[in-house]
């Protein structure tokens, strides 16, 4: 299928053509949700601990003779049922991390490029570049486009003006093609792909 290219100034640049198996699938949800639990799920830090009855500071000495008092029968103050005590199974250090077959993530990929297209949240920019880099006039051409809340991808380099400049305004994430992926692709409105991008995402799933 044919998308029009335009320019940061809003002026035509001619069509693209993009592959109907990258851009043009039926998106499933459940495909593209198991993709971004799994990014999620490895981002997670996992440092979260309790301590348990080994590692709280009491003493471990019985509280009171076995015997003869007329209360329940306890050993150690450390015990988690006790104020002060360790905690019963409570979360420890771990990975939170789980395995995705490769062929899934890129298929989930492929999905989420597919629904921006449906959804008419794809835009392609012939070129990512910024004369100098200044953040109010690329925000005054983002206006002109009506990106308010956007993801830019361009192509394995990105130009250097163009990135000090985009970095500033707010709801706008910009990445090199390699970082592309479906969870930043979800989490803002519109997608904008320069045609350095397009050309490698197809050279990607060839």
């Amino acid at each position: 299928m044919d998308l029009k290219v335009t320019t940061l100034e809003g002026k035509d640049a001619g069509k693209v053509s993009l592959s109907d198996t990258i851009f043009g699938l039926e998106p499933r949800e459940d495909i593209i949700a198991r993709v971004v639990r799994w990014q999620l799920a490895k981002k997670q830090q996992g440092t979260h601990k309790s301590k348990g009855r080994a590692e709280v500071s009491r003493t471990g000495a019985k509280m009171y003779k076995q015997k003869g008092t007329g209360r329940a029968r306890h050993h150690s103050a450390r015990a988690p049922q006790f104020r002060g005590g360790g905690k019963a199974h409570g979360p420890v250090v771990r990975s939170h991390a789980h395995d995705l077959p490769k062929q899934v993530r890129a298929l989930g990929l492929r999905h989420a490029l597919s629904a921006k297209l449906k959804a008419e949240n794809l835009i392609i920019i012939d070129d990512l570049v910024a004369a100098e880099a200044k953040t109010k006039a690329l925000a005054g051409a983002f206006a002109s486009l009506g990106l308010t809340n956007a993801l830019i991808i361009g192509g394995a380099e990105l130009d250097g003006n163009f990135k000090l400049a985009a970095r500033n305004i707010p709801n706008v994430d910009v990445l090199p093609i390699q970082g592309i992926n479906v969870y930043d692709i979800l989490r803002r409105g519109t997608l904008v792909l320069s045609k350095a991008a397009v050309e490698a995402l197809e050279e990607r799933f060839k």
